[in-house]
């Protein structure tokens, strides 16, 4: 025994899941992209920024230095050395690199006295020299660069860092962008095909039949008499496009996720009898028999009455497109349920196959004499969706002494109380009446 329940996932064909697929991974990328350049940008702007204000700093913080510099050279700040040239000669703070003074640089600025900042790299080591006068004597400050470089280089590798896991988070949330950006299109497409599907199914026997009932009369105005045939034809030929135009609404209904349709009381024994009469005379030209069976009380419930008579008449055709002489409705009531059950003598259903039973275009192995196989199509796929739209279950069940059976669950009305989902799964809660 299998069940349908909620809406099935919605499915598309192997050429749209492709196309889908390249343009979420179009879109990934040049998203992951279009964030990736920002990034780079931003890391830039911000590597030039704190090496300009750090490159400022340290002149400042050297010449400061430099200018607060009096007659004791020992007093410097750290990593910074000085040099004093006056008239009684000159010293330095001890521990000053061999060669890291600039000697020209003081006698430039002695003969000159134009203060000057310049970088000079001696045994290895890079140093920030500056040079002024301050009265008769030449001050000069050297700053080892060393820590500078290695503050600068950190800054560099951590920079490097949060911009690489910036580009790995763009490339992700690329890709994620992509598929929710396409997953509308997957579901328009979805839709799309669902309709078309469901259209071309269900519009095909009302469609025949005002072809025939339009031909018939024809038929009668050609001949120019028959009066009461003639009327009698085009008052069917109005009642079938009335119904071509109600099943049409339903359809479109039914493509939109969105839409919520008119729910009324309605008799599903009067309703399954309407489809039982409706489906004798095709019955009768296999060689089928349909019998209504059940009690003569009401059986309410609240819903669709096009789209539920779209349901039963989808899966007594089945039941008379399989059955070998005889097809069984039966319509009855507990006390929190209304159920039709479709019967027939044909095939059986093969158990391994139960699961797919409700998929589109799904069919199941028989063992009738003549080796006939059960084949599904597109109708009972339609039965289950329109039975989860009524907060129903359908069940497809070996039928007593062999064949199938199809039973249809609803919700039973019952005025002043609650309608209880016959599907435990279904999370769309009471339906009230």
């Amino acid at each position: 025994m299998t069940a349908w329940g909620r809406d099935r996932d919605r499915r598309l064909t192997g050429a749209e899941s492709a196309m889908l697929r390249r343009t979420a991974v179009r879109l990934g990328i040049q998203a992951g992209l279009i964030v990736a350049a920002i990034v780079t940008v931003l890391v830039g702007v911000t590597l030039a920024v704190v090496l300009h204000a750090e490159t400022v700093g340290t002149r400042s913080m050297l010449a400061a230095a430099v200018s607060r510099a009096d007659d004791d050279v020992a007093d410097a700040p750290a990593n910074v050395w000085l040099v004093r040239r006056g008239p009684h000669g000159q010293d330095a703070t001890e521990g000053l690199p061999a060669g890291a003074a600039d000697p020209r640089a003081l006698a430039r600025t002695a003969r000159t006295g134009v203060a000057e900042t310049h970088e000079r790299e001696v045994g290895g080591a890079d140093y920030l020299i500056f040079t002024m006068r301050r009265g008769d004597t030449i001050v000069q400050g050297v700053l080892d660069l060393g820590p500078v470089h290695a503050d600068r280089r950190h800054l560099l590798y951590s920079l490097l860092l949060v911009g690489g896991l910036g580009l790995v988070l763009a490339a992700g949330a690329g890709a994620m962008l992509g598929v929710r950006a396409v997953q509308p299109l997957a579901n328009a497409l979805s839709l799309q095909r669902r309709f078309v599907a469901d259209a071309s199914h269900e519009l095909r026997t009302p469609l025949t039949l005002l072809t025939t009932r339009a031909q018939l009369l024809r038929r009668h105005l050609q001949r120019g008499h028959d009066h009461e045939a003639a009327l009698a034809d085009a008052e069917s030929l109005v009642r079938d496009s009335d119904n071509l135009a109600a099943v049409l609404e339903d359809l479109l209904l039914a493509a939109d996720p969105h839409a919520a349709g008119a729910a009324e009381e309605l008799d599903l024994r009067v309703l399954a009898g309407g489809v039982v009469a409706a489906g004798t005379e095709v019955a009768g030209a296999r060689g089928v028999t349909v019998r209504a069976e059940g009690g003569g009380d009401p059986v309410v419930v609240r819903g669709a009455p096009v789209a539920l008579r779209r349901a039963l008449t989808a899966v007594l055709d089945n039941a008379v497109r399989h059955a070998e002489q005889t097809v069984t409705v039966t319509v009855h009531a507990t006390d929190r349920q209304a159920v039709v059950e479709v019967a027939d003598d044909g095939p059986g259903l093969d158990p391994g196959l139960a699961p797919r039973m409700f998929d589109r275009f799904s069919s199941a192995g028989g063992s009738s004499a003549d080796g006939r196989q059960r084949r599904f199509g597109i109708g009972l796929a339609l039965v289950g969706e329109i039975v989860a739209r009524h907060h129903g279950e359908v069940e497809a069940l070996a039928a007593p002494g062999g064949g199938a059976a199809f039973r249809l669950t609803f919700p039973r009305y019952v005025p002043g109380i609650p309608a209880v989902p016959t599907n435990p799964r279904d999370p769309t809660g009471p339906v009230e009446p």
